[in-house]
C-alpha cells in the first residue's frame, strides 16, 4: 500500500465512530517501517490524549486494526498510553 492512499482517509475507533482523517505519517527511515498516524481530529470531536499536540493525533501503528476504505483502531484512542508504554518496555 502506497502512503499517499493512507493520507485522507477517514480513522475509525473501535465502536465505529469516526475520529478523524489521516494528515501524515510517521516512518523510522532507518528500518523504513510506519511508527504512527498523524491525524487531524473530526470537527466537534474533542479526543486528547498523552499523543495529542495542537489539532493533531498521534495514532501508533500498533493500534491500527484494518487498514481498507478507512482505518479501524484496535481501540479507544485514550489507551494508546498502555500500548506505548508496553511496546516502550519491550524494546528497550
Amino acid at each position: 500500500m502506497r502512503l499517499k492512499t493512507i493520507v485522507g482517509k477517514e480513522v475509525l475507533d473501535e465502536k465505529g465512530s469516526i475520529l478523524g482523517k489521516v494528515t501524515d505519517v510517521d516512518i523510522d527511515t532507518a528500518s523504513n517501517c510506519v511508527n504512527s498516524f498523524i491525524i487531524t481530529p473530526k470537527s466537534g470531536n474533542s479526543i486528547t490524549n498523552t499523543f495529542s499536540k495542537k489539532n493533531e493525533i498521534l495514532v501508533p501503528f500498533e493500534m491500527i486494526k484494518s487498514i481498507g476504505d478507512k482505518i479501524i483502531l484496535k481501540k479507544a484512542i485514550t489507551e494508546a498510553e498502555s500500548i506505548v508504554e508496553e511496546l516502550e518496555m519491550i524494546t528497550y
